[in-house]
């Protein structure tokens, strides 16, 4: 099954059966109070243009496209809770949920979990950390975003130890030849580049997640021919690391613009697009495309 569904994600939830799930991965919006986009760009020789490229020539910007969606919500816990329990119910018993937030609301959320799975079900706070963007002048730059992993069964969950990357060791030279060509497995502190501007992963959606990031998750908690879910899927990138490694996936989301970004993705995977007709009826038409649509 591959599946990415057009619908408020509470409901889509809730047409799921009980513990059918081996994973769920979510990164909701981080209600930063902000609106959440991305642009994409082109430059046109202008004399009269607003940016100045080399040898002081000037350019005009075009803008193509562009993504995005509110990131502000009155009552964030109370919005995620009854999808957070939904998520819980449809887990098998040795499944894990992932949530992935940033400094703001982890430990807001971390509570909430707790009381959802069970204080012992935190089995890591994995940290994502990067090295990209502006630099504050006012405070320590935040370049990083918090992974909290729950096991819905602590004494029993899936973890393949040996589908683990090795990443390479900060001084090889004290560890031996043998061990520096096989690198080591990674700690709770993950070091990975965001999805840059010239990235052969941009989508152009704004907040994309790097496919590594996915790719380790999906390896190592799942097994193959497993069924992964993100009820906020945004550019797609669970279900194309689940693609890519032999797992099915369903994808929830009810903003028109990820539905875009994922059948363009997603499409070459055999994806079938639950409630989307409408809206890619049209895109598909005009580009010539075969999308499963209903």
């Amino acid at each position: 099954m591959r599946k990415v569904m057009f619908t408020d994600n509470l409901e889509g939830l809730a047409s799921m059966p009980d513990e059918g799930v081996d994973l769920v991965y979510v990164d909701p919006p981080f209600n930063t109070g902000r609106t959440q986009s991305k642009r994409s760009i082109r430059t046109l020789r202008d004399d009269n243009g607003d940016r100045t490229g080399f040898q002081g020539k000037r350019y005009r910007t075009v803008e193509l496209d562009s993504t995005g969606y509110s990131d502000s919500f009155d009552d964030y816990l109370g919005f995620l809770e009854p999808r957070f329990r939904e998520a819980r119910r449809i887990l098998k018993p040795d499944g894990s949920f992932f949530l992935h937030v940033d400094y703001r609301e982890a430990h807001y959320c971390k509570v909430l979990l707790d009381r959802i799975f069970g204080r012992d079900s935190l089995i890591n706070e994995i940290v994502w950390a990067y090295d990209y963007g502006a630099r504050s002048k006012s405070r320590w730059s935040a370049k990083h975003d918090n992974i909290l992993w729950y096991a819905k069964n602590p004494k029993a969950y899936t973890f393949n130890y040996d589908e683990i990357d090795r990443v390479p060791y900060m001084a090889p030279g004290l560890v031996g030849p043998e061990k520096a060509a096989r690198g080591k497995t990674p700690t709770d502190v993950w070091w990975h580049t965001i999805v840059g501007t010239n990235s052969r992963e941009k989508t152009g959606y704004a907040t994309q997640k790097p496919l590594g990031i996915l790719e380790r998750i999906v390896r190592v908690h799942t097994r193959p021919g497993g069924l992964v879910v993100d009820f906020f899927a945004g550019s797609g990138t669970l279900g194309e690391a689940a693609a890519r490694l032999g797992r099915s996936f369903i994808l929830i989301d009810n903003n028109p613009q990820a539905i875009r970004v994922m059948a363009k993705r997603l499409s070459r995977y055999g994806t079938e697009f639950e409630g989307c007709g409408g809206i890619l009826r049209d895109d598909s038409a005009r580009e010539g495309s075969h999308l499963a649509v209903r």
